[in-house]
């Protein structure tokens, strides 16, 4: 199964749902970095160090960091659905 790290915006009703499917989803705030204005490069950075692919909803910013730093286990950008199990 993947291993995952939720960006701080990421709905907690899917990473509870992926974790129920299996998926090792470690969110931002069980890391401590929680309310932090943690810049998304360090998320990324992270995430890379750990070897987990990011999850997250703010397409702009992560699209363009894969751009300047192909290097990392993934990004997996959602859009919002209020059916978050679905």
């Amino acid at each position: 199964m993947a291993r995952l790290y939720s960006n701080e915006n990421f709905p907690l009703p899917v990473v509870e749902e992926l974790r129920q499917l299996g998926h090792e989803v470690l969110t931002i705030q069980e890391a401590g970095q929680a309310n932090q204005e943690f810049p998304d490069e360090a998320v990324l950075s992270f995430a890379a160090e750990d070897n987990r692919a990011v999850l997250t909803i703010n397409r702009k910013h992560f699209v363009s960091l894969h751009k300047s730093n192909p290097e990392h286990q993934g990004i997996i950008v959602c859009s919002i659905d209020l059916d978050f199990a679905g």
